[in-house]
């Protein structure tokens, strides 16, 4: 699972250790079991994510 993350976000143009980092801090205190659309915050082509991690 984590290749996967790994190459997906080199595939879309992140900087990798930037995208994980904002993963495993800002995905804890999400409440996504609440309201799933939120992950999709989360996904790499993302424009929170494109902003965040290029």
């Amino acid at each position: 699972m984590a290749y996967t993350l790994i190459e997906t976000a080199k595939a879309n143009g992140l900087n990798v250790y930037c995208y994980l980092t904002y993963l495993f801090e800002k995905l804890p205190n999400c409440e996504f079991l609440v309201n799933p659309q939120l992950l999709e915050d989360f996904l790499p082509w993302s424009k929170i994510i494109q902003e965040n991690c290029k």
